[in-house]
């Protein structure tokens, strides 16, 4: 056969599956091999079905009758990046939507809200995220009438950076028929004005439903928009798989219609909004893998607490900034057990999202009650483990807990965390190490759309624990960092292995899907500096090109 460069079809690759061998040559690869080893390589041979069926060092012969062979132009080639926990439709919106993450004080987000409002005249809702009152140094909640000076003439609902609170202005309170004589909803909470009933426009956790109820629910054609930008958004990080939490049965409908059009090239580990949507999706138990491993139901995400942003997080004691205050319990621990229970008759997958040191408490607490009675490969996952009592960290490791976590929160969140926590209580604070120790698996994430989906940033983060400026010096209790090969596992074969996808991708080892990136530094050199900066230049799923940089 003729050798031709993959580059000169790159364009047919984009719209059609790999369906010969290919061979990409003089790359400096790098992987997490059969034993978990780093291993190093120079070339990575492409069945026709998109799996890896050879790794070459540079002295080892290569094949002669390749059918298409790349120039990797030795840049460095690293298993394509999962990140364990996320929202895909949250993220996909988010590109929709108005985006306040980048504000820094209160004026700065009014003014911003403003112009997009004027920017959107026919829009009947003005919807966004990204607000955070502790980042803009406000030290309270915002009010409805200070969006009122923003927009006014329509409703406006804006939820917080966590998703655990939302904002809106007095239009949005009357759609809703918000008035003094509205109820706190369990597990929820209405801001009231100080020294009176009136809601001020800020509803936490499960008081987010009174208003949301009203906002206009996405078209399909929107979802289907907002998915393939997410797509586009995680491919342009180097990601190739991602476990979605709290999947909509819509979410589910959105993900099958782009694999039925042939448009679905992100892999989805999802887990359910609720017990009932997880039935409804997948019957009675999980699943199969489908569209060439490209989408699972595995379980159900539980929410137990809310964040510490909001002061939802549920802990043992109150917060030392607010006294009498010990968060807000999102389910009962009956109906913890119940749910764990009814899940594990149908052998589905528990990720439990607990936050305080209460939730965790009881998530550990629950899983161990129950463990005995469902015996096997079952792999509980408590999803960001933020601050956990030490004492209840060796918990983690008696039934192999996996501890779903995300290092860019420790960083963002490192002064809020000390001012709710005080000095004394931050000894289970984004405990990687501790928790990696007694045993338990990690698995790494960003949380997107709260954090960027950038998983450079969060590796940086996780050997250093330090933010984007380098601080604190030295890091942030620095005891907790892990190594930079542990953190790359995280990101690759751990993050597939708590999604049950192990086999399947995450290694680059030989049966694998060949999903993998290209960039532009060795993360297990590059200072965090460097690490934080880098550029992915080509992402692959399944043998087959999904982008370029320009």
């Amino acid at each position: 056969m003729i050798r031709r460069t993959l580059l000169a079809c790159a364009a047919a690759l984009l719209a059609t599956p790999a369906a010969a061998d290919q061979l990409i040559e003089n790359v400096d690869g790098v992987r997490i091999d059969e034993d978990g080893r780093i291993d190093r390589f120079a070339a990575l041979l492409i069945d026709d079905g998109g799996r890896v069926k050879a790794l070459y060092d540079r002295d080892d012969e290569r094949p002669r009758d390749i059918d298409y062979l790349l120039d990797g132009e030795g840049r460095v080639m690293l298993p394509g990046m999962i990140d364990a926990h996320l929202h895909v439709m949250g993220l996909g919106l988010a590109q929709l939507t108005l985006d306040l993450s980048d504000t820094n004080s209160l004026d700065e987000a009014l003014a911003k809200i403003r112009r997009f409002a004027e920017d959107n005249p026919g829009r009947p809702w003005i919807l966004g995220r990204g607000w955070n009152q502790e980042k803009w140094g406000l030290g309270r909640f915002p009010t409805a009438a200070e969006l009122d000076t923003a927009v006014s003439d329509r409703p406006v609902w804006l939820q917080r950076v966590d998703g655990h609170a939302a904002w809106g202005n007095t239009r949005a309170l009357e759609a809703a028929q918000i008035t003094a004589a509205t109820q706190d909803p369990e597990g929820g909470r209405v801001e009231r004005l100080p020294g009176s009933r009136t809601p001020s426009g800020v509803f936490v956790d499960a008081a987010e439903a009174l208003v949301q109820r009203v906002v206009p629910a996405p078209r399909p054609a929107e979802r289907d928009l907002a998915f393939q930008r997410a797509q586009e958004v995680l491919h342009s990080m180097g990601v190739t798989a991602a476990a979605d939490m709290g999947t909509t049965i819509e979410d589910w409908q959105t993900f099958r219609r782009a694999g039925d059009n042939g448009r679905l090239s992100l892999r989805i580990m999802s887990y359910a909004s609720s017990a009932d949507t997880m039935e409804l999706i997948a019957g009675a138990r999980p699943t199969p893998w489908l569209y060439d491993d490209k989408l699972k139901l595995n379980g159900v995400k539980l929410y137990l607490d809310g964040a510490l942003g909001s002061r939802g997080a549920w802990l043992k004691r109150p917060y030392a900034d607010d006294p009498g205050n010990t968060g807000l319990p999102l389910m009962s621990s009956a109906q913890l057990r119940n749910i764990l229970v009814r899940a594990s008759n149908g052998e589905f997958q528990v990720a439990i999202h607990a936050i305080g040191t209460a939730a965790n408490a009881d998530a550990l607490s629950a899983v161990h009650e129950i463990a005995d009675s469902f015996p096997g490969d079952r792999r509980w996952r408590i999803e960001h483990a933020q601050i956990v009592d030490p004492a209840d960290i060796p918990l983690f490791g008696e039934h192999g807990i996996i501890a779903s976590m995300q290092p860019v929160h420790q960083t963002s969140d490192r002064t809020m965390a000390e001012a709710r926590l005080g000095p004394d209580r931050l000894g289970g604070a984004y405990a990687w190490r501790s928790i990696a120790a007694t045993g338990a698996p990690l698995a790494f994430g960003s949380d997107a759309p709260v954090e960027s989906p950038d998983p450079f940033s969060g590796l940086a983060a996780a050997f250093t624990r330090t933010d984007a400026a380098g601080q604190p010096f030295g890091g942030w209790r620095a005891e907790e960092s892990v190594s930079r090969e542990d953190a790359l596992a995280a990101f690759t074969r751990d993050a597939a292995f708590a999604g049950f996808a192990e086999g399947r991708f995450g290694q680059l080892v030989v049966g694998e899907r060949a999903d993998f990136v290209l960039v532009d530094r060795d993360p297990l050199l590059a200072t965090p500096e460097q690490l934080r900066a880098t550029r992915v230049l080509q992402t692959w799923i399944g043998g087959r090109q999904v982008y370029k940089a320009d």
